[in-house]
Formats: C-alpha cells, structure tokens, sequence
C-alpha cells in the first residue's frame, strides 16, 4: 500500500481518490509547522488576548468572553452542540476522503491544533475507523460544521463509527482500533468543525468519476456514429482549429483516433450530406463539459491544500497572531459544482438523444430494426432502454437547480449570506452518478445495433471503439428475444463507472 505524505500544500484529487478506496495510507510528511502552529495558541492564551473561538463563543456568541478555566469545556461543546447532521450518512469513501482532507488543512500549520489531535485523526483513517456522518445539515459558510462535528465526535469518544464492517458507539470503535479518545484543547473544536472538507471530499470524488465520464462519453457517441453509419468528417481538425476551444479541440482528435479504420462509418454521400447534432456536435458538447471539468478540478484542487478555518494563526516576527476572516465560506466549490452538475447532465442529455436515435425506426430506415429487435411486437426490445434514461435525464435536470443561489441566514443573522456547498456537491455527485447509467444504456445500444449491422456484412470497428465493444460483450451477450435487462445494465454501468472502459480502450490506443 502506497502511502500518501500530507503537508498541506501538495494534496491531489488522485491522492484523495487512493485513500478513500483505502489504497493508500496517509502520514504526516513534517511536524514543523503543526508545532509551530501550536505553539501561537499556547502565547496568545498566555498574554490575554481575546481570540475568537478560544476565549470567545461561536457565531452570535462571539461577543461572549470565555474564561480560562472553561476554555477545554468551550471546544468540546462546539462538537457536541454542532453533531446535528440528519439523513442518509455518508458512504465510507466519503468520510476517509473528508477526513484526509481536513487533516491535510490542519497538517498546513495556520490552525492550532496538536500534533497527537492530527495523528490520531490520520490513524483512525489508517486503521479504518470510520465515523458516521449524516449527509444533511451543512449549509456551507461556516464550512460544513454539521457533518465535520460527527466526525470530531468519535476523536473524544461519543458519536458512532463504522469499524471493520460493524457500527459501534464511538467509544467503543477507538478502543477496538487501539486509539484513546482525548479531551480537546483551546481552538482544536472550532479547527476540526470549522471547514469545507465535507463539500470538497464530495467533489475531489465527483471530479474524479466525472472526468472518466467525458472519455466513456466520446467512445458512447463514436460507437453510436458506427452503428448509426454516420459520417466522421464533423471531426476533421480543420473544423476546430478555427473555433480554437482547446478541450472541442482535444475531443475532436480523441473521436478522430477512436474511429480511425472503421469500416461502419460512411464516405461521401450527397443525399447525407449531415448527421443529427447528438452526433454531429461531439466535440462541441463533449469539449464544453471537459472544460467545466477541468475548471472544477482547479477549484477543488486549490480547496484541497488551503488553510479555512477561522481564526488562522500567523507569526508577525516574535510574536503570533489571530485573524478571524472567511476562508470556511464554500462559494468557490459551491459554484464549481453546481457548473459540474449541470455540465454533467448535458452530458446525460446528449448520450439519451443518441440512445433514441438508435432504438427509433423512423430515423433509421433499412438500416436498423425497430428497437433493436428481430419479430417485433411480440418482442419489445430495447424500447425500454430509452425510458430508463429520460427518467434520469429527467431526474438531473432537477438536480442541477443551482443550490449556490439560494440563502438562508444563520446564527441569528451573524452569518447572513450561504454557499449551500455541500447540497451543490451533493448534487453533482448524484447526477454523475445517473449519467454512469445513461451512457452504459447508450453502450448497450450501440453494440446492439452494431451487431445488426455486421450480419449483413463484416465490417471493421474503429481501433479505439473496437476494444470498447469488446469489452461490452463480454458482460452483455447479443438481445435476440427479451429477457431480463437490469442485470446487464448494472453489469455495463460497473464497466463505465469503475474506469474499466476507458483502460481498455487506452490500453489499445497507447500502443498504436
């Protein structure tokens, strides 16, 4: 198992995805500035100073000095006043993903906690403790307070926690994985509560399963141009070096080396002159949704290696010093993934306009059966195929209502403007999620219709499309009657959703 060193300035999406699916352990790459860090709490308690979250209360209650002697009971009260999350918990990937994150916050020496509070967190993620952590109660300014105090419960022994496959009390899953709960001392509740970890463990995840979406999308729609016998020449370079969009650009030459050798496509024809835009408008679509992608992952990926919780701690020369500013605010990750859900969903969009075509026997003349099925009428086909994917089509559209432009004020009005992160990341995730389904149903088709084609005559499939349509056969065997569907769709959509298809299909392509 790898081992992923955190300092706080060099954390990826593809380190967040490794520790999540629990490949990789994680460790503390310095002790520096997490001591040093400590060691501004310990001065500035010792001159006196007021500091928000260590001698004052939170949020309204910021205006309320706190005494000395209550200052350890201050720390454990925001947890357990702030352990308020309802509904579904998160899955486990989720929360090893937040968990590293927030530590790699910590980990970066501008939030006061001790070194033993940091490396108990990393060991309850290297030894698979895993806290429960309901998916709802974040609204995502004050960071994600809710769901991170769930996961602070269990560090002093309360809550619940997942701990080799059984839910325990929290107590109890740190004693079975050899940790002792500890009290926690001044700024360590506000550090560990105060954050965008959820939101951002949500979307490294997304972005992640999101980017593998945009190449499984472009081999869906050059599989449905073959099956369709469309016409490759929307792709030609010429074409997008002169609407120079780098990722319309990029898509267009992936689609080019997919299908180059095919024999299902079609040459010069005047009577065809176009292709419908689901096939024709490619790069166009599947170029814009790269982009917002790779705009999301620049946010998420500054989000992963920044210090926001609130007050950070600096040294002015000799001596510290507290600011309390807004860094915990989740704007840029709320408005990156609600572009991504929406991008995403466009991507459902296209891919059901092409599965249709497929299955519709008024756009396909000759050259394919009705609903992709011999004797129909008492067969049915794939017909239903395309049901399934306007319901999620229809689903995302709803699920891509921006959750960044709502607002509703908190704390007594103290923290008036909300970013809703955590329900935008919420969002995109399950929209990527329902787009993984609409392009395996795509996929099916396609090798459905491809197969029909190639009865009447062997022709070749494309270098890059042919591995893909191998791949399919070997989970879902060719329709000639109906028969049961779902198992084949969960099988296509596991080959889509886990990376497979693409590895395959780059496997072929690298070693042209």
């Amino acid at each position: 198992m790898r081992k992923v060193l955190i300092d706080g300035d060099h954390l990826t999406i593809e380190d967040v995805v490794a520790v999540a699916e629990g490949r990789a352990a994680v460790k503390l790459a310095s002790q520096d500035k997490v001591r040093r860090s400590r060691q501004a709490v310990e001065r500035l308690l010792e001159s006196g100073k007021v500091v928000y979250g260590v001698t004052t209360g939170f949020g309204r209650f910021a205006d309320r000095i706190i005494e000395w002697e209550e200052a350890a009971t201050l720390q454990r009260n925001i947890v357990l006043s702030h352990a308020v999350g309802v509904g579904p918990v998160l899955d486990e990937e989720v929360v090893r993903a937040l968990m590293l994150i927030r530590a790699n916050t910590l980990a970066k020496g501008y939030s006061g906690v001790r070194l033993e509070t940091l490396e108990t967190l990393l060991e309850m993620v290297n030894r698979g403790l895993i806290p429960v952590v309901p998916s709802q109660g974040s609204v995502g300014a004050s960071g994600d307070l809710a769901p991170l105090a769930h996961m602070s419960l269990v560090l002093i022994g309360e809550g619940e926690a997942y701990y080799r496959g059984e839910r325990v009390a929290g107590g109890e899953a740190m004693r079975r994985a050899g940790l002792a709960p500890f009290e926690l001392a001044p700024k360590e509740g506000v550090a560990l509560t105060n954050g965008t970890a959820v939101m951002t463990a949500i979307g490294a995840l997304t972005i992640h399963r999101a980017q593998n979406l945009t190449l499984v999308a472009d081999i869906a729609g050059a599989l449905s141009l073959e099956a369709l016998e469309g016409t490759p020449q929307p792709f030609e370079d010429q074409i997008h070096q002169v609407r120079p969009h780098p990722y319309q650009i990029e898509c267009a030459d992936y689609i080019r080396r997919l299908l180059e050798g095919s024999e299902l496509v079609r040459g010069y024809d005047p009577y065809r002159v176009q292709d419908a835009y689901s096939l024709r408008c490619i790069p166009q679509v599947h170029g814009a949704v790269r982009d917002a992608v790779a705009y999301a992952r620049r946010v998420v990926e500054i989000e992963l290696n920044s210090a926001n919780d609130n007050p950070l701690l600096f040294w002015e020369g000799e001596e510290p010093l507290a600011l309390s500013g807004g860094n915990f605010h989740g704007e840029p990750v709320a408005l990156a993934m609600d572009y991504l859900a929406t991008a995403i969903a466009d991507l459902g969009n296209i891919s059901e306009r092409r599965l249709a075509r497929l299955l519709d026997p008024a756009l396909n003349g000759e050259l394919l059966p009705a609903f992709l099925i011999e004797e129909g009428g008492v067969n049915s086909g794939l017909m239903l195929l395309q049901y399934t994917a306007a319901a999620l089509a229809s689903e995302n559209k709803v699920l891509a209502h921006p959750a960044s432009v709502d607002n509703i004020p908190t704390s007594a009005n103290t923290e008036d403007h909300q970013s809703m992160g955590t329900i935008a990341a919420r969002q995109a995730r399950e929209v990527t999620g329902n787009v993984e389904t609409i392009l395996a149903l795509e996929l099916m088709a396609a090798a459905q219709a491809i197969d029909f084609r190639r009865q009447k005559k062997a022709l070749k499939l494309g270098q890059g499309t042919a591995p893909a349509y191998q791949a399919i056969r070997e989970r879902v065997p060719f329709i000639e009657k109906d028969t049961i569907m779902y198992p084949y769709i969960e099988a296509v959509r596991q080959l889509v959703g886990s990376g497979e298809l693409v590895k395959r299909v780059s496997e072929v392509l690298n070693r042209l």
